[in-house]
């Protein structure tokens, strides 16, 4: 069965025009397909070209193949969006990767890997959109975190990736103080572990699936489409007083 929208009858963003990175698979692409069905009309930017259109030929947006480590690229990415819905109403930072790692053996281009893509393509993307909404006095921008900006995760070694989200929370704290007075909202979600191409074969190890599930009191990882409906939330008019907040998704892994 191919892609389809999943049923949101509200639509609250009816009319909105949507960014998303990292938009081809995963997360990303569960974010895309909520807002779309939530009446935006959604972009997807990612590398993987073919992952990347076959996710906006069902949210009704253009795929744009990017590099989001590329500063240039991204500002491209966001002035074809523009130029095809004369407005940027929502942007979705969603690209990332993790490396695991030891860190006495990380090597310096890996960390500055997961950095590029975790950290300053976030930053690119947030100062590409901006410039429009703040000039225009309105949008909304979500980043995606990760619970791992608050917890060490285990038994996996990581601090890369827990270093770089940390750095998502702050940056998205940042912004929002910084563009509030014109208008903007920046958030984030911070996903618990979640069933996507990136976990799926950690997943696959039964051993490592049933720790981090006995470490969640849900007992269980997190679908796409559960993290993708806090998005749409941070995105939409229900949460028109919310920025600078980073919201936690994650079965309450943290609360333990």
């Amino acid at each position: 069965m191919g892609l389809q929208l999943p049923k949101h009858p509200a639509q609250p963003l009816a009319g909105a025009s949507a960014l998303v990175t990292g938009g081809a698979s995963g997360i990303g692409q569960a974010v895309a397909l909520a807002l779309a069905a939530a009446g935006a009309r959604v972009h997807v930017a990612d590398l993987a070209d073919g992952g990347g259109r076959a996710t906006a030929a069902v949210t009704g947006g253009l795929a744009l193949p990017t590099d989001v480590t590329d500063p240039r690229a991204v500002e491209a990415a966001v002035d074809a969006v523009v130029a095809a819905d004369g407005v940027i109403d929502v942007l979705v930072n969603n690209a990332g990767t993790c490396d695991n790692t030891a860190s006495l053996e990380v090597l310096d281009e890996e960390w500055r890997r997961v950095f590029a893509l975790n950290v300053d393509a976030v930053f690119w993307g947030c100062r590409a959109a901006g410039r429009h909404m703040v000039a225009r006095g309105s949008g909304a921008i979500v980043n995606t975190a990760s619970m791992s900006a608050r917890i060490v995760n285990r038994p996996l070694p990581q601090a890369s990736y827990n270093a770089s989200k940390a750095a998502v929370v702050q940056l998205t704290r940042s912004l929002a103080a910084e563009w509030a007075p014109h208008g903007v909202r920046v958030n984030s979600v911070s996903p618990g572990y979640t069933a996507t191409p990136m976990t799926r074969a950690a997943l696959a190890d039964e051993g490592l699936r049933r720790t981090w599930e006995s470490h969640t009191p849900m007992g269980r990882v997190a679908r796409p489409e559960e993290v993708a409906a806090a998005v749409v939330h941070l995105a939409g008019p229900a949460s028109s007083f919310t920025t600078g907040t980073d919201l936690l998704v994650d079965g309450g892994y943290t609360a333990w």
